[in-house]
C-alpha cells in the first residue's frame, strides 16, 4: 500500500509498520515504517490504495513557502499555477455520476463520503484592511475573527437581496472565500469596484491555482482520527489549520459545506489525486455531481440562481445564522434592520416533500384553495425509490405541515437542516 507524505505543525506520534513508498516532492522515496503515523517533526504518512501518481516538482517559490512558512496558503502570495508545472488534474473524480447515488447518499448522511467541490469558486483577499473590508462588504461580523477560524457569509445587494452565500478561512496573511461557480468571477469583480483609494486590499480568484474537496457524513471523524488530524474534532464551524503534501500547502478545515460537521481540504490541483485517494483507503465514498444536487436539496441549501437570486432577500433565504444583526453599517444593513424591526419578512424557504416530480420555477398554491403563494425552486428526487423533494419560497401564512399544491402534484411544508430562522 502506498502513502501520502503529509507534514503538519503540532500533530505528533510514532509507529512501525513494513516498508512502504512515500511521497516527497516530485519522487517516490521509500521509508521503513508508514502506517497513519505523525511524529512531532516527521509526517503524517496517510495510506492509499493504489500507487498515486508521480507527483511534479513543484515551482521554485512553492518550495521556498514550505521551508520557511507554516503552511499556510497566504505568506508567500500565490504567484503560480501549479498547471503550469505539469500538475496533473482528476477530471473522472467530479464526473457527472461516480457509482450508485443512492449509496453515496447513504454514506453522506449515515457513514462517509468525498466530494470533489474543485468547480466551486475561490477569492483569496489580502492586504492589512482586508478584515474590515469583508466586514463591510458582506453579512458576517469579520472583526469577531481571529487567524485560524472561519464563517458562513452572504454577499448582498444594498436592497439585502442575495447574491451567493459563502465560506471564509481567516488566515494568518488572508481571507480565503469559497463562493458557487457561477458567481466567482462576477464576485470578484464587485469586491474590486468597492475598494477605495485608501483601502490596503487586494482581491485575488485562485480557483485554478487550487482545488476544493469535503469530507461528509457522521463517520468522517472516524477518518479524522485515522489520518490524526483529529486536534480538529470537537473544534467550532471554520476552524482551520495548515499543513502540505509533498512540499504543496493543504487547508483542512470544519465544515463540509453542506452541513456543520465534516471537513474541508483546500489544496493544489498536484495534491488533489493522493489525497482523494488517501481518503477512499480509508472508507470514504465517493460523491458525483448529480447525488451531490441530491444531498444539497435534501439538506435545504440555497444555491445561487435558483434559491439567492434579486428576488429574495436573505433573511427569507433561511440564512439567519451568517447574518449579524447587531455589527453595524454594512452592505444591506438597513434593509435588514427594517425587515427585522417592522415584521416586513413576508415569505420564507421552505423544503417540500412532494408526491411526484416537479419543475422548477412553477407556481406553489395552497392546497385548500388554490391561491397562490410562492414559487418551487429546486427539485430533486429523495432518499427513497418513489420520493419526490423541493426548496421553494412560500409565503408566511402557510406554515409547518401546511398543505400546498404545485399543479397536480400535492406538497407539504418541512424543515430542513441547513436553514436558519430566529424563535417564534
Amino acid at each position: 500500500m502506498a502513502a501520502l507524505n503529509l507534514c503538519a505543525t503540532g500533530f505528533f506520534t510514532s509507529r512501525s509498520s513494513p516498508a512502504s513508498p512515500v511521497i516527497s516532492g516530485s519522487k517516490i522515496q521509500q521509508q521503513p515504517s508508514p502506517n497513519l503515523n505523525i511524529s512531532r517533526r516527521a509526517p503524517l504518512r496517510l495510506p492509499l490504495a493504489n500507487s498515486p501518481p508521480v507527483v511534479p516538482a513543484a515551482h521554485p517559490s512553492a518550495a521556498a513557502a514550505a521551508a520557511s512558512s507554516p503552511f499556510d496558503l497566504s505568506p508567500p502570495p500565490i504567484d503560480y499555477d501549479p498547471v503550469n508545472s505539469g500538475a496533473k488534474f482528476f477530471d473522472d473524480i467530479s464526473s457527472e455520476k461516480v457509482g450508485d447515488d443512492n449509496l453515496a447518499i447513504d454514506a453522506a448522511l449515515n457513514g462517509v463520503a468525498v466530494v470533489d467541490l474543485s468547480h466551486f469558486g475561490r477569492i483569496r483577499v489580502t492586504g492589512e484592511d482586508r478584515i474590515q473590508f469583508l466586514h463591510n462588504q458582506t453579512t458576517a461580523k469579520f472583526d469577531s475573527l481571529s487567524a485560524g477560524e472561519g464563517c458562513d457569509t452572504v454577499f448582498v445587494t444594498p436592497t439585502a437581496r442575495t447574491i451567493d452565500l459563502a465560506h471564509a478561512w481567516v488566515m494568518k496573511n488572508a481571507i480565503t472565500l469559497l463562493v458557487s461557480p457561477a458567481t466567482c468571477a462576477s464576485i470578484a469583480e464587485m469586491l474590486k469596484k468597492y475598494i477605495f483609494y485608501a483601502d490596503n486590499v487586494e482581491v485575488h480568484d485562485i480557483t485554478k491555482q487550487t482545488c476544493f474537496i469535503v469530507l461528509v457524513g457522521p463517520k468522517s471523524n472516524q477518518v479524522m482520527k485515522n489520518l490524526k488530524l483529529d486536534a480538529l474534532i470537537g473544534k467550532s464551524y471554520g476552524t482551520h489549520r495548515h499543513y502540505n503534501v509533498g512540499g504543496m500547502p493543504i487547508t483542512v478545515g470544519v465544515g463540509s459545506v453542506l452541513l456543520k460537521d465534516g471537513y474541508s481540504f483546500l489544496l493544489s490541483p498536484s495534491s488533489l489525486g493522493p489525497v482523494w485517494k488517501a481518503l477512499l483507503s480509508l472508507g470514504a465514498i465517493p460523491v458525483g455531481a448529480s447525488a451531490w444536487e441530491r444531498l444539497r436539496v435534501l439538506q435545504g441549501r440555497p444555491a445561487a440562481g435558483k434559491e439567492l437570486t434579486d428576488d429574495f432577500n436573505v433573511l427569507e433565504a433561511g440564512l439567519w445564522s451568517a447574518v449579524s444583526v447587531d455589527k453595524g453599517c454594512y452592505k444591506g444593513q438597513e434593509t435588514i434592520s427594517r425587515l427585522i424591526t417592522y415584521g416586513g419578512i413576508k415569505q420564507k424557504l421552505w423544503g417540500i416533500e412532494l408526491s411526484g416530480s416537479a419543475e422548477p420555477g412553477s407556481t406553489i398554491t395552497t392546497a385548500e384553495d388554490g391561491k397562490k403563494v410562492g414559487v418551487l425552486t429546486s427539485y430533486s428526487v429523495g432518499r427513497e425509490a418513489g420520493e419526490h423533494v423541493g426548496l421553494g419560497y412560500v409565503r408566511k401564512q402557510v406554515g409547518p405541515n401546511g398543505k400546498v399544491r404545485i399543479g397536480d402534484v400535492a406538497g407539504t411544508l418541512v424543515h430542513v437542516p441547513f436553514l436558519s430562522y430566529p424563535p417564534q
